[in-house]
């Protein structure tokens, strides 16, 4: 898997006075660039693909339709969880009013308007003016949604361990504590307890946001939602939306909008 323990290489910047310049570039699947930090405010957006990107506050699946906005000098992570198109806007925390400023890592909405924008960002021979006036539209326009966080730890017990990296590789996998139990050598209460020490989560909750985190590369490969349901242990299309819903904070849709055309 290639990686590199820096940030990327963005080429020239457009020139003094600007406020935002957009890094272009292609990752491939799999693709990482290590924990690293920036001296400017990022905006991690994909024009197409889907975006990982970890921070300590969390970690975060972005398809098109989503950035996240990680304050300047912020330690975080970004892989490509498909091939991937990064258009991401990097802003000067001295040209960046106060209030378009957000203090940690937060999900924004990528609608129409702001990907044009970007996309017009990219140029690098816009007159000073006419960039100025896109950058601050850009700015104001960017919106807060309540995407929660898909991180999910990874017990250090190695009875717990063995159940996490089963259902990692099978999410679909509906074994009770109980049976896993049986096959791991604990019992129901052991793992349990293990599992809300070492996680964070009660069993239940742990495996709903693991079944989320691997539903959202289906999605974003177009994948039909009663598709992506049993693929990740779900009965039903129905009864995956309201579960994605409670977790994520978006519905399946919401969180990759089918395009038109």
């Amino acid at each position: 898997m290639p990686r590199t323990g820096h940030a990327p290489n963005l080429g020239p910047h457009p020139g003094p006075g600007t406020a935002i310049f957009i890094g272009d570039f292609a990752m491939p699947r799999g693709r990482a660039f290590w924990t690293h930090v920036h001296p400017v405010h990022q905006l991690a957006w994909a024009a197409t693909g889907l975006l990982r990107v970890r921070a300590e506050q969390g970690t975060w699946m972005l398809p098109p339709s989503l950035a996240l906005w990680i304050p300047a000098a912020l330690p975080h992570a970004t892989e490509a969880e498909g091939d991937t198109v990064m258009r991401s806007p990097y802003v000067d925390p001295t040209h960046c009013p106060a209030e378009s400023v957000w203090t940690e890592p937060t999900v924004l909405e990528v609608g129409p308007l702001p990907r044009a924008l970007i996309d017009h960002l990219v140029r690098d021979d816009l007159p000073a003016d006419a960039r100025s006036l896109a950058e601050a539209v850009l700015l104001d326009v960017l919106r807060p949604v309540p995407v929660a966080t898909v991180s999910v730890t990874e017990p250090d017990d190695q009875r717990a361990r063995t159940v996490a990296r089963s259902l990692a590789a099978d999410p679909a996998d509906d074994r009770t504590l109980q049976e896993w139990g049986s096959e791991v050598g604990a019992s129901e209460r052991t793992l349990a307890r293990l599992f809300a020490a070492e996680t964070g989560l009660a069993f239940g909750q742990w495996r709903k946001r693991l079944r989320m985190r691997a539903a959202m590369p289906l999605l974003a490969e177009g994948l039909p939602v009663e598709a992506v349901a049993r693929r990740v242990g779900y009965a039903s299309a129905s009864s995956f939306v309201a579960a994605f819903h409670r977790v994520v904070g978006l519905t399946p849709r919401q969180y990759i909008p089918v395009r038109e055309g």
